[in-house]
């Protein structure tokens, strides 16, 4: 069975349709979902859906698009909403260049500290790079102690490679069955063990549901695709990448 690793279940369309959604997710072989939170009041949205749910786990933090929103006690309240069972992770954090919505020294500085967060708190960590490849991993390695996940990744091998040699795994999305995608030639030469998958959901629904909004259930088209790139059943994608997410986030 499968893990989404990354999905936003806190979305209207997706969680007024619960039963139904996580039902065609079982019925595509995924069974756990960790639901991730891009400001503080997802947060609160995605612990409510962890509580209800057995197979839903939660994050809390501060997109870099919410970074110039962040409150002043940011620090005091993700620290709360770690103390809670079904929380595993501190994010979706990062670093976004490419439509730069909060200015580039404020994400920096949100990223940081939220990493300074998880590293008080033993957690894993949830990062979105975007278009920042050196200033991220000019971030991840101040924090050598760290572990996490580069999530919906789409930059290069090497880049690949530098995450992985600090430590985190690498998680594909939908864009990853995109046609003219380079990044089954990235997938194919890394690691089984480092690899997980997720759909960021609503958004990048894969091939052949590109276009549409995106649902959990779908992780099973990623896998798919990275079994074909790594020429391997199924299963052994499945088996991977759930053990890869239990032994990052404790599930």
């Amino acid at each position: 069975m499968l893990t989404d690793t990354h999905c936003h279940l806190f979305y209207d369309d997706l969680k007024d349709n619960l039963p139904d959604i996580l039902d065609r997710a079982k019925q595509l072989g995924v069974d756990r979902f960790i639901c991730v939170a891009t400001n503080l009041e997802d947060a609160l949205e995605c612990l409510k859906l962890a509580e209800t749910h057995a197979t839903i786990w939660a994050s809390a933090g501060v997109h870099p698009h919410d970074a110039k929103d962040a409150p002043g006690n940011l620090n005091n309240r993700i620290r709360e909403l770690m103390d809670h069972e079904k929380m595993v992770a501190v994010g979706e954090m990062g670093l976004d260049y490419f439509r730069n919505i909060s200015d580039q020294e404020t994400q920096q500085k949100i990223f940081r500290k939220q990493m300074s967060i998880a590293q008080d708190l033993d957690m894993p960590v949830i990062f979105h790079n975007r278009n920042a490849d050196e200033d991220v991993l000019t971030i991840l390695s101040e924090f050598p102690n760290l572990r996490g996940v580069a999530h919906c990744f789409s930059s290069t091998l090497e880049t690949a490679e530098k995450f992985i040699d600090l430590g985190y795994y690498i998680s594909f999305s939908g864009n990853l069955t995109f046609k003219n995608s380079h990044l089954p030639d990235v997938a194919k030469e890394l690691p089984l063990d480092r690899l997980l998958v997720e759909t960021d959901c609503p958004y990048l629904s894969p091939v052949p549901h590109r276009g549409k909004p995106n649902e959990p259930g779908r992780t099973r088209f990623v896998a798919e695709k990275l079994a074909d790139v790594h020429g391997v059943p199924l299963e052994t994608i499945a088996a991977a990448t759930s053990e890869n997410a239990t032994a990052l986030f404790g599930l």
